[in-house]
């Protein structure tokens, strides 16, 4: 082989053309924009998880503060927990068919607890809680 002829063909087989480098940039530009899509939904959905869990906690902290069943009386009780505002709402659970609401020992409650994140978002709780008619 001549010298002129092995430099030619050296030269020709050295590189990419543009057409084939613009496409590789266009497949890097779609995988990397379907990459970032993915991303920015999973960031969403962790930040709904976590307001939700918020929203959860708080409600179980609300809970576990609410006074005895033999002491809960009807009405409403509102107030603020780590940013949260919240309601308490205690109503008589009317029941049909029951036997004799009067001589029952027990008798049941509605309780709705209602709770709004600082974000807006809001958990409504919704609870029967049985209460002893008389004493103890």
């Amino acid at each position: 082989m001549s010298r002129s002829t092995c430099s030619r063909h050296s030269q020709a087989a050295a590189g990419f053309t543009l057409i084939e480098a613009l496409v590789a940039l266009a497949v890097v530009a779609v995988s990397l924009s379907a990459i970032g899509s993915t991303i920015a939904t999973t960031v969403r959905g962790v930040r709904s998880l976590d307001r939700h869990l918020a929203l959860v906690e708080t409600s179980r902290a609300i809970l576990t503060g609410l006074p005895d069943r033999n002491e809960l009386s009807p009405g409403s009780v509102s107030g603020e927990l780590a940013g949260h505002r919240w309601r308490v709402d205690v109503k008589p659970f009317v029941v049909d068919g029951s036997a004799n609401p009067e001589t029952d020992r027990w008798f049941p409650q509605s309780v709705t607890i209602r709770i709004q994140s600082p974000s807006g978002g809001i958990l409504e709780l919704n609870t029967v809680r049985l209460r002893r008619r008389g004493g103890p």
